[in-house]
């Protein structure tokens, strides 16, 4: 038997929730599918739970506008839901004369991409604001915050489920078909069960191109490849050197090793890019010696033996290793040609700064008015 579902959301990440967020409060009716038993299970928790503010990206792309849309977005939906974050600000530090070219890049990026308000900051400056920090100069990110992920997660479960959404966990999708009426999920699990939706959302994250490819009718030239990069942290004992995120000049696959706060007071460093065939969370201790070299560069004053192994994520990257960083992708009917289908792939950071503005590309693409 074959049950009929206005909307299915596949993943109760971030992204998946604040979609599922976004179409019930449209008035849909709407299922979450979710193959693990709780939440936000991957990408969503393990990450450096920063409100980006949309500074590194290329101008017009989707992790640029849906980041700074987003960041503005969330801050509101912060306040009022008593989400916890702080409105921070970071530091972007240059350890070397060679690294202020790349900081008057950003500073001409950001303000292309609507963030007019970085300032620089001298070294002296910088010793007044964050006297453990060493650097030749810096720009400082006024608009840049911290959040409790999972505090922002439930809040947007919980509004999901007042507007009737329900969540099904344990329930992977383990393949599906188009049809002319709608798209057909076989879901697995201790309920297994077919379901026909009218609208199809795939926010699956690391799994969202292999389910695409399961699903018959999506065709196969539409699905990008994935490329797993783990990022490890390391937690630093003791009491934090710093009042907020320290960032170095960024890598070409990642923003570096930066220094971060959470809401507790907890300080970590990450994440590091290492490259992985296949899934696992494990954080090699030994990398820590790369962190200790990298972080003394703006942290001197770091003990040894002051790291310790904390934990790692892993970002569904579309770029090989090497390659340059590519953008978000979102699909709609123009690109794959099956109404009532958008497919989310490279969805890492900024998403989670990005959720709330990528819920609302989705409810345009799939035709869902407010």
């Amino acid at each position: 038997m074959t049950d009929r579902v206005e909307c299915v959301v596949i993943g109760a990440g971030v992204v998946g929730l604040a979609v599922a967020r976004r179409l019930a409060i449209a008035g849909r009716e709407v299922v979450v599918v979710e193959r693990w038993d709780t939440i936000g299970a991957e990408t969503s928790s393990r990450n450096s739970e920063i409100i980006h503010a949309g500074i590194y990206y290329a101008k017009d792309s989707l992790k640029a506008r849906f980041c700074v849309a987003g960041k503005h977005a969330l801050y509101k939906f912060c306040a009022s839901h008593g989400v916890h974050h702080e409105r921070c600000g970071k530091l972007i530090v240059a350890t070397a004369d060679d690294q202020i070219a790349e900081l008057e890049r950003l500073k001409r990026v950001a303000t292309e991409n609507g963030v007019p308000d970085l300032e620089w900051r001298t070294p002296a400056e910088v010793a007044e604001l964050e006297p453990n920090v060493f650097c030749v100069g810096a720009l400082i990110s006024p608009s840049t915050g911290i959040i409790d992920s999972h505090s922002l997660m439930l809040a947007y479960q919980g509004d999901a489920e007042e507007a009737g959404t329900a969540l099904a966990f344990h329930s992977p999708v383990l393949g599906g078909r188009v049809e002319d009426d709608g798209i057909v999920l076989d879901i697995g699990g201790d309920e297994a069960s077919t379901i026909k939706a009218e609208f199809v959302v795939n926010a699956a994250g690391l799994s969202a191109q292999a389910i695409a490819t399961k699903i018959a009718g999506i065709p196969n030239e539409t699905i990008p490849p994935i490329h797993y990069a783990k990022g490890n942290y390391f937690t630093l004992s003791g009491r934090s050197p710093f009042n907020r995120p320290i960032y170095p000049v960024p890598g070409q696959a990642g923003l570096g090793v930066h220094s971060t706060i959470d809401m507790g007071g907890q300080v970590k460093f990450g994440p590091d890019v290492e490259w992985i065939e296949t899934i696992d969370y494990d954080v090699d201790a030994s990398r820590a010696d790369v962190f200790y070299d990298v972080i003394r560069k703006y942290y001197p004053a770091l003990e040894d033996g002051a790291l310790q192994p904390g934990y790692c994520g892993i970002r569904p990257k579309l770029q090989a290793p090497g390659e340059p960083a590519m953008d978000f992708v979102v699909q709609g009917r123009e690109i794959h040609g099956i109404d009532g289908l958008v497919n989310l792939y490279g969805i890492e950071s900024p998403g989670l700064t990005s959720s709330l503005a990528l819920a609302d590309r989705v409810a345009e693409l799939l035709g869902i008015q407010s």
